[in-house]
């Protein structure tokens, strides 16, 4: 039987199909993307880039309405150390977020670490440094339950954080007893408490050691979220913890390390509170988990995990920062900030909808 026959004797026809099937295919995948299409990936590929836009665009829209007086080295440092505490906790949110969950006690823990310093300091006559290290310890002991509730019993993480929440709050004003340690008491007895208070001047700028523990704290974690091993299995076992199970990351071993990371982050934020506020009061932070989320919702980290980067959290506390500190200046009512605010909150979880539902 020849070739030909083979073919069922049409052999030309035969090879127009064939010929017209290859040019199908390589057109089809030489198909160039829409401008849109180019954008969205840039997007995906690219997560903090929205917050970033946003955060320029509002500084130059502000330097234009209110003038020098916003756009100045004192107004844009005075912005830093009004964020320094809210993107100290939002680390330890993105952290947790990354994973695919979310931890509503950052900001108890935060509290009840900074009050631990200062009770083991006054109460107990511990030396500062050994107080600040046991509120540390304080920190970890409650990432470590969280990540226990979580990894091993298999609990909702949203469910086991507010539980924790609300046990490290009633904890936090039995303990403390409402008792406030005065600023002037620590200056005189434990300055060590206030480090992180001081600051640094450069020209009208004014940088406190609390806004570079920030900048510094987030420089370390993008390079570790981005350059280790430890970091990759993060936004692996936030994108699909079955896949990462079976790539051989430990994925229980990882979720405990990421909670008791981000309560040993909470009490770096509580020390730093310390020296933002110049006392001890059980009271303070009481909106920093809400606060923590909101910059890294507006920072385009996605709620549902494995994508997002810590720089975006950094420049989403920022926007809220700046939109806070201009609307002050131009003289409107308060309830305006938390207005746009909340507008941004929904506009960026559009965003990383419209962003994961092309990428996918």
């Amino acid at each position: 039987m020849t070739e030909a026959s083979a073919r069922g004797g049409q052999p030309q026809e035969f090879e127009k199909v064939l010929a017209g099937s290859d040019t199908a295919v390589a057109q089809f995948e030489s198909h160039d993307r829409t401008a849109v299409e180019r954008l969205q990936h840039f997007l995906h590929s690219s997560p903090a880039a929205v917050p970033l836009i946003v955060l320029i665009a509002s500084l130059a829209v502000f330097a234009f309405v209110i003038g020098s007086r916003f756009f100045s080295p004192f107004s844009m440092t005075l912005i830093l150390q009004q964020v320094a505490i809210v993107g100290i906790i939002g680390a330890a949110q993105t952290l947790v977020i990354l994973t695919a969950g979310i931890d509503l006690s950052v900001g108890a823990i935060m509290v009840l670490t900074s009050v631990v310093m200062g009770q083991f300091t006054f109460r107990y006559g511990l030396p500062a440094p050994v107080a600040i290290l046991c509120g540390f310890g304080v920190g970890a002991a409650c990432g470590f339950l969280n990540g226990w509730l979580v990894a091993q019993v298999k609990l909702p993480p949203f469910i086991v954080t507010l539980g924790t929440w609300q046990i490290i709050l009633a904890a936090n004003f039995l303990y403390s007893a409402n008792e406030t340690i005065r600023a002037q008491d620590i200056e005189a007895q434990a300055p060590l408490l206030q480090w992180f208070g001081n600051n640094i001047r450069i020209g009208n700028a004014v940088f406190t050691y609390g806004v570079i523990a920030m900048v510094v704290l987030v420089l370390v974690l993008w390079h570790v979220l981005n350059h280790t091993a430890w970091g990759r299995h993060v936004y692996a076992v936030g994108d699909d913890p079955e896949a990462a199970e079976l790539s051989g990351v430990n994925v229980n071993r990882m979720l405990l390390s990421v909670y008791v990371l981000a309560g040993l982050i909470c009490a770096l934020a509580g020390w730093a509170l310390i020296g933002r506020l110049g006392s001890v009061s059980p009271t303070s932070g009481q909106f920093a988990n809400i606060e923590s989320i909101t910059a890294v919702v507006i920072g385009g980290i996605s709620l549902f995990g494995g994508r997002g980067s810590i720089l975006g959290m950094l420049f989403g506390a920022l926007i809220v920062g700046v939109f806070s500190l201009a609307l002050r200046l131009i003289g409107t009512d308060p309830q305006w900030t938390y207005l746009l605010i909340g507008v941004l909150i929904i506009a960026a979880v559009t965003v990383d909808q419209w962003i994961r539902k092309v990428a996918g």
